[in-house]
């Protein structure tokens, strides 16, 4: 598997720039500046799956204030975006994930699925962790279909390394796509020589298809282990299907105590965030 590294550079006012170089085409990363003071380390993390629907709400406004306005009242440390645009016509040439970075005062790394209206169209992960590398991985499409793929980022907890991953699943209806993309996340996992995963995003999928179970077999849901109601994501502004998961490996030195679906119109999906405790 081939990685892009990021080092991070001392700079001699105390703040520090993080910098991505490597040859994985598509992906880049954006880190506003952050003190280098030293805190202690936290007991607990959340994290936030998000499909944005490239920053459009149910108004059909593209409004970034509001996501990362959410992104902070909920406190998540990292975040899964799917349906993100960086460069493209629809929403005026703008860098969506750079922007949310700088609003939030987060780390983005962004992956290309796909070139779209002129630029660029993927999935994105937020961290307020530092960042070790990432990388993409493009699904095969067994039939023709929006390209998709899996974005894979190590972030560096106080525990230890952990694998971050973004995707969005296709959402044709006999769901082939969705199952072989399922084997493609199963088949990478080896790579990580153990290290615990969790695992966001936008599945097309609900709690009784086979997909959910085949992911069930590898990982635990966080709704099902910290979760209470039904858990729907979409439409915003009346839920009721539950597609956007946050799954986590039984390997992970963390567990789920708390998980949440906050109200929003910021995009066409609401938001599933967790909250871990460190064992």
């Amino acid at each position: 598997m081939k990685y892009t590294t990021v080092t991070t550079l001392k700079m001699v006012v105390g703040l520090s720039w993080v910098l991505g170089w490597g040859g994985l085409t598509g992906c880049s990363v954006h880190n506003p500046a952050s003190p280098a003071a030293v805190t202690p380390a936290p007991k607990s993390f959340r994290v936030m799956s998000y499909n944005i629907h490239h920053g459009e709400g149910m108004d059909g406004k593209v409004d970034l204030q509001r996501i990362a306005d959410l992104i902070q009242a909920e406190g998540a440390d990292l975040v899964a975006l799917q349906e993100v645009d960086k460069g493209t016509q629809r929403t005026d040439r703008r860098d969506l994930g750079a922007e949310l970075a700088a609003l939030t005062g987060m780390t983005c790394v962004f992956s290309n699925n796909f070139h779209y209206q002129g630029g660029e169209y993927g999935n994105a992960v937020l961290s307020r962790f530092p960042v070790k590398r990432w990388t993409n991985r493009h699904f095969q499409m067994l039939k023709p279909a929006e390209p998709r793929g899996l974005l894979q980022v190590v972030v560096d907890l106080p525990g230890g390394e952990m694998v971050f991953m973004s995707t969005h699943l296709d959402f044709s209806g006999d769901g082939v796509n969705r199952w072989s993309s399922v084997g493609e996340i199963e088949a990478v996992l080896p790579q990580y020589a153990g290290l615990p995963v969790i695992l966001c995003g936008d599945f097309n999928d609900v709690p009784t298809s086979r997909v959910y179970r085949r992911l069930s077999e590898t990982f635990d849901d966080t709704w099902v282990r910290a979760g209470a109601g039904d858990g729907f994501t979409i439409a915003a502004n009346r839920p009721n299907k539950r597609i956007d998961y946050i799954w986590v490996s039984r390997n992970a030195p963390f567990t789920p105590v708390k998980a949440w679906v906050p109200s929003s119109l910021a995009s066409d999906h609401l938001p599933v965030i967790a909250e871990f405790q460190f064992h």
